[in-house]
């Protein structure tokens, strides 16, 4: 199933976004034919292109997107590599590298737009503390004199469990779609993340909020978030919002989400009341990290 067409916009959603907006966490689904999945993948989603995220970032008055290598890729980047080549200096990477890939590798993916490293253990269910820890030194260590960060996204109790690695490592952290967080803030044990984003070395994404508990959840979260450490929240859509149908083979196409463009700006909304909020996490936060 493709990627949901957006309905076109007489004006942008929500109003005003400042200029150079940009979605932090997107994906690009290619053509199967030319850019294969994995076979150990969990799950398949549809096409999504370019062009369709160009038409999803124009609904929302958005000018730039950092685009997420998914999971049904595994370490091969060539559909990432492709789609920032088509954004023309819009778009920024996260990639999944090789285990093996050489220091010249990784500067060409630099070259490319690149700027982070993705580690995903939530998608295949693991939560190894010891092997995260592991990869966290390891990553850190190969691409900190790019200036790259790494990018998690884990079960919020094993953020909990390496709270004190992340704020040590030698680059930043971005922990993806609220950190997963499961309780609300103020309850006994919650304040990990706002602790980790006030040390200045972690970074928290505001988005798929579907994947928390309730909406009501991620509200709450956002309040905090940006009380907590204005300077350390990003916004992204999770676009084009992948699930795995309820009993859907890993290799049968599971359709998108439906998430329209009204429900993406209510959320801003709610959770960037302001326009210095909205201007901090749409284009200031991003501009940094991402070295746009």
């Amino acid at each position: 199933m493709t990627a949901p067409e957006q309905p076109e916009q007489p004006e942008h959603p929500g109003g005003a976004w400042p200029a150079d907006g940009c979605d932090c966490h997107v994906h690009v689904i290619g053509d199967p034919m030319r850019h294969p999945m994995v076979p150990q993948r969990h799950y398949t989603p549809g096409p999504a292109s370019v062009a369709a995220l160009r038409h999803h970032l124009d609904g929302l008055g958005l000018r730039r997107a950092v685009i997420v290598q998914p999971s049904v890729y595994g370490s091969d980047n060539r559909c990432l590599l492709e789609s920032l080549e088509q954004l023309a200096g819009a778009g920024r990477g996260i990639a999944v590298p090789a285990d093996d890939a050489a220091p010249a590798e990784l500067r060409r993916l630099h070259a490319a737009g690149v700027r982070g490293v993705r580690l995903n253990l939530e998608s295949s269910g693991n939560q190894d503390v010891a092997t995260l820890e592991r990869l966290l030194v390891e990553w850190s260590g190969r691409i900190a004199d790019l200036g790259w960060h790494l990018q998690l996204y884990a079960a919020a109790d094993v953020v909990d469990r390496i709270a004190g690695r992340l704020a040590t490592l030698p680059v930043k952290v971005v922990l993806d779609h609220f950190a997963l967080v499961a309780g609300a803030p103020g309850t006994p044990g919650a304040g990990t993340v706002e602790d980790l984003l006030r040390s200045g070395r972690v970074l928290v994404k505001l988005s798929a909020p579907y994947r928390l508990p309730s909406p009501a959840l991620a509200d709450a979260w956002a309040r905090a978030f940006l009380a907590a450490a204005p300077e350390a929240v990003l916004w992204g859509s999770d676009w084009p919002h992948t699930a795995r149908r309820p009993g859907a083979g890993a290799h049968e196409v599971s359709p998108y989400r439906d998430v329209p463009p009204d429900t993406l700006a209510a959320d801003l909304r709610t959770w960037l009341p302001t326009a210095e909020a909205r201007a901090r996490v749409l284009r200031d936060n991003p501009a940094t990290l991402y070295d746009f």
